[in-house]
Formats: structure tokens, C-alpha cells, sequence
């Protein structure tokens, strides 16, 4: 390890926990890995520092696959801060990797799609799979990561959660009878403990007593305490996050004083409402807006700038996000302090990552304090997967389901099913009246943490020396992806290409091969940097002789 480390020294500043994983995973001498660790916690910097050590010992292409399109984004720019260069617009039409680049993001859904051209690429790669959980949600994504993956030197898998609702196994993932093994593990509660890694997570659970109109015609009343079978828990949850009752108006104005309080001491401080559905995240946003007079973004799904609205925000000053599953996992928004949990999904997967978004700590900030608070409706199964936040669970084969005993102390069904709710929503259902009651704050921390809390210094620095080498180096602009700085040559060199065709009468088709036949290029999608800037230059030639 420290002969490794030696030809890999540099700028990145390695958790503890890092540290021992990266020990860990150098001596595995296996191809594949499954690091489980809290989220917030840092997997994505250990898996990159991994990849170089692994690059110092044997040159090969770096395959990241995410479960979101905007994660290949964010993984990109984490890469690209330690000098290695991923192109998260890779797409299997693009061709071969381009020699300027040390490899690729992409998604599970695109590897399933076209799992031959993935594997082309990722013939003894280095593979990050990111969220490793995902690779069993579809027996065509678990096929394709077989296919797309089995011929790789490396798979490095990543998990915060490394448990499914189903019973599907995951992709590359060692089991012991039915459960998952970690090679490398970190919990939460070991996070904490160790301080500076993340924050406690505080949990208002707000009551409240709802009525509504079952499908059936059934008028039903009821509050969180009163016990009923999993299709009216789910109505009952729905009636209350409905925007007709008073039980989330009332909610989240409590969440905005929270929020306008932490901002006294951090003034960047956000928060994020997690809604039920595109409209219901609209509706929130207006609310927030109009009736509580603050600043809110709303990202949905079909929004094609969804990602750099995301951006946007996580860089930004303004107090309130609005999302449905935009922001559920891997997005990371250090400033959010005040969560809402406005969403009738209650696996206990989705309430993980939903937590996982407050959980990441800010480093520099110099806050001493940095709780979060996530209010959340006194739903019982909510409040279970509330007090069991510290466990680390892992991915069990058998299907481990309580069932509604009927008691009056929340122990209901561990897993509401989707399929109920999308059903009801289609149905008579019909939200009568939700009001809020009392607030209790439920949260598996039973001591207080002290205000200074102190900042880890034990943090191992690595001083990182050269990245594995290019063929064709790029220079790339500071702050900038060598993605990002190509996409501004490839928009330069396309609006010459137009000019020529409009002052030569040729084609564009015409123009673009002209171009590329004078730079030595089958096509743009490969082309590296330096012929961009190349093939730019040929073009202003051009231009000027057609002056």
C-alpha cells in the first residue's frame, strides 16, 4: 500500500476511513470489490484515489455508471479535480473513446440499452458502479451489467444502501446465504462517531388527524396513532400531504422558520421538500412562494435543464428546492439543513436516501454546528425507518416483510407497495381534511451533540503525482471538465461549419467531411481537443478566403 500510495502522493485528503478502505481494496486481489458506505461519507473521492492507484500499476480505460443522468455530471467534475477526465456525453453512437479522455460516465439505463457497445469499451477497464443496488431494479439492467462488465480487470462497486425491496440479487455482489457481504463497510453510526464526516439528522414527526372518502365511498377518519390496514395507512399518508388539508401547509411553514433560523449562522443554508408528484411539487413551490414569501426552485423529471437548475441551486444562496425524485440519491447539496418529507413513498430504501441528502458535511465551512432537520409526517413505518437510521442493513435475498399487526405503536408493514398508491390515485380516493397536531421529535441520538463539535484533523493527505498519461492532452480551462471545454470547441467549430456553407453553397455534410478529412478525423464525437482546436482553425482558413 505505502509503495503504492508513494507513486500516487498528492492533493487528496483522505478520510480515515478512506484510507483503510483504499488498504483494503489494494490487497483484495480479486476483481471485484462492494465498499458499503453512509452516505456523505466520501465514496465517491475513495473510489477515484482507488482508480488511480490502480491506473499507476496497469494503464486502462475508467467506466463510471451512475443511476442519473445528472450524477455523470458530478462524477465528471469530481474526476476532473483530480485530474482524471471522464466524459459523462459518451453515448455508444459516439464511437471509440476519445484519446484525450481517460474514460466515461454513463447510466444503467444506457448500459442496458446497448450492453455490446459498453462492452467494447470496457474490455479490462476499470469499472465504478455507482449505487450498485440499482443493477438489480430490472432483469434487463442486471443482464446488461453481466454482459457489458464481465470482461473487465475491475469492478469496483458502490453502495449506500446496499439492500433492495425486492429479492433480485445484485450485479458482481458476494453473498453468504442470503445476504450481501461488504468487502469494505462504513455506517453511519460509525461516521458520526468518528465527527467531521456527517451530521446528525433530527427527525420532527408531525402528527395529525386526517378524513377522506375511500373509493369505496367510505368516509373514513383517522390520526398516525390509530391503526388500520396498509391501503388506508396509504390514504391516510396521502390525505394529509394533500395541499386541499392544513397538515402541510402547517408543516412546512415550521420547516421555513427552521430554515430562516439556521441561516442566521449559515446564510447559504437550504432546504428540500420532497413531493408525491410533478404537480404536487409545482403546487408546493407556489406556496412556498406566495404564501411563505421565499425563493423556490422546482426540478421535475421532464425538464430538460433539470440538471443544471440542480446545478444551479447546489452553487447558489437561495433557501428552497422542490423535487420529487430528482434529488432522492448520489446529488450532492452539502448547504441543505431542512428537509420535508412530502412524499407518499415509505420503503425504507427511498426514506435512506431521502436522509442522504442532509447527511453531508461541509468541510471549510468552519461550522462547528451542522445538524439537519428532516420533518416527516408520524406515518408508523416513516418512524420506524427513522429510529433504525444508525443500522446498516444489508441486501437480504429473502423477503423479510412484517406484516400490519394491528398494535397502536407503529410496527405496520416495513414496505408500502407503489403499486397500491398508483392504483388509489386512479381511483374515488378523495382527501378530505388533514390538520396537523403535535410535533415530537424522534431521532436515535440520545445524548446532545456539544455545539463545537471539533473538526476531524486526523484526515491522511496524499499528494497525487502525474495522472495516467494521454495520448493527446488537452488544455482545459480552469473550473471547467475537458468535456465541457470541448463542447465549446465542438459549438465553435459547428457555427463556422454553417458560415461556410452559407457563403460556399456547399452542404453541411459536405463542409463537416472537408474538415475532417484535413485534420485526420472519422468523426466528430472522437475527436480530441487538439483537433478541435485544429479543425477550428482550418475553418477560420477557410472563412477568410471566402472573404
Amino acid at each position: 500500500m505505502q509503495e503504492l500510495l508513494a507513486r500516487v502522493s498528492g492533493s487528496a485528503r483522505l478520510r480515515l476511513w478512506q484510507h483503510a478502505a483504499l488498504e483494503q481494496f489494494v490487497n483484495h486481489h480479486q476483481p471485484d470489490f462492494l465498499a458499503v458506505a453512509t452516505p456523505g461519507a466520501g465514496k465517491t473521492t475513495f473510489a477515484l484515489v482507488a482508480a488511480r492507484i490502480a491506473l499507476a500499476e496497469r494503464p486502462a480505460p475508467v467506466v463510471v455508471v451512475t443511476p442519473t443522468a445528472h450524477l455523470k455530471i458530478q462524477w465528471a467534475h469530481a474526476a476532473a479535480r483530480l485530474e482524471l477526465h471522464l466524459d459523462p456525453a459518451w453515448s455508444a453512437a459516439s464511437g471509440g473513446l476519445p484519446a484525450d479522455m481517460h474514460g466515461v460516465v454513463t447510466t444503467y439505463h444506457q448500459v442496458a440499452l446497448d450492453p455490446a457497445a459498453i462492452r467494447r469499451l470496457a474490455h479490462q477497464a476499470f469499472v465504478i458502479l455507482d449505487e450498485v443496488h440499482h443493477g438489480g431494479e430490472d432483469r434487463a439492467w442486471g443482464a446488461g451489467l453481466q454482459e457489458a462488465f464481465g470482461g473487465a480487470a475491475c469492478r469496483l462497486s458502490l453502495s449506500g444502501t446496499p439492500f433492495r425491496s425486492d429479492t433480485r440479487a445484485i450485479p458482481f455482489v458476494r453473498y453468504h446465504g442470503d445476504e450481501a457481504v461488504p468487502d469494505f463497510e462504513y455506517s453511519y453510526g460509525d461516521a458520526l462517531r468518528d465527527g467531521a464526516v456527517v451530521r446528525p439528522v433530527y427527525f420532527p414527526v408531525v402528527g395529525g388527524v386526517m378524513e377522506w372518502s375511500a373509493p369505496s365511498g367510505a368516509i373514513y377518519a383517522a390520526s398516525f396513532e390509530d391503526p388500520l390496514r396498509m391501503e388506508l395507512a396509504n390514504q391516510r399518508l396521502r390525505t394529509a400531504l394533500s395541499m386541499e388539508g392544513e397538515w402541510l401547509p402547517g408543516v412546512l411553514r415550521d420547516a421555513v422558520d427552521r430554515l430562516k433560523e439556521v441561516r442566521r449562522a449559515q446564510p447559504n443554508a437550504g432546504g428540500l421538500v420532497i413531493a408525491s408528484d410533478q404537480e404536487h411539487a409545482h403546487r408546493i413551490g407556489e406556496l412556498l412562494r406566495w404564501e411563505f414569501r421565499v425563493e423556490a426552485t422546482v426540478v421535475s423529471s421532464d425538464d430538460p435543464t433539470a440538471s443544471e437548475r440542480i446545478a444551479s441551486y447546489a452553487s447558489g444562496t437561495s433557501p428552497w428546492l422542490v423535487a420529487v425524485r430528482m434529488v432522492s440519491e448520489g446529488v450532492d447539496i452539502p448547504r441543505l439543513r431542512v428537509g420535508v418529507y412530502a412524499t407518499a413513498t415509505t420503503t425504507e430504501l427511498f426514506f435512506r436516501q431521502a436522509v442522504g441528502r442532509f447527511v453531508r458535511w461541509e468541510s471549510g465551512s468552519g461550522l462547528r454546528n451542522q445538524r439537519a432537520w428532516l420533518y416527516m409526517p408520524d406515518d408508523p413505518r416513516l418512524r420506524t425507518w427513522a429510529a433504525l437510521i444508525t443500522k446498516q442493513r444489508r441486501h437480504s435475498l429473502a423477503r423479510a416483510m412484517s406484516r400490519c399487526s394491528g398494535n397502536s405503536n407503529g410496527e405496520r408493514n416495513v414496505a408500502a407497495s407503489l403499486a397500491d398508491d398508483e392504483l388509489a390515485q386512479l381511483s374515488l380516493f378523495a382527501p378530505l381534511s388533514a390538520v396537523a397536531t403535535e410535533t415530537l421529535s424522534v431521532s436515535p441520538w440520545h445524548e446532545a451533540l456539544p455545539e463545537d463539535w471539533s473538526v476531524d484533523d486526523r484526515a491522511i493527505e496524499l499528494q497525487l503525482g502525474p495522472p495516467p498519461r494521454l495520448a493527446a492532452p488537452t488544455v482545459v480551462a480552469d473550473g471547467r471538465t475537458r468535456r465541457q471545454t470541448k463542447d465549446a470547441l465542438r459549438g465553435a467549430n459547428a457555427a463556422a461549419a454553417r458560415d461556410l456553407a452559407r457563403r460556399t453553397g456547399l452542404s453541411h455534410a459536405q463542409v463537416n467531411a472537408e474538415l475532417n478529412r484535413q485534420v485526420g478525423l472519422r468523426g466528430i464525437a472522437e475527436a480530441t481537443g487538439d483537433q478541435l482546436e485544429k479543425r477550428l482553425e482550418q475553418a477560420e482558413r477557410w472563412l477568410a478566403r471566402t472573404a
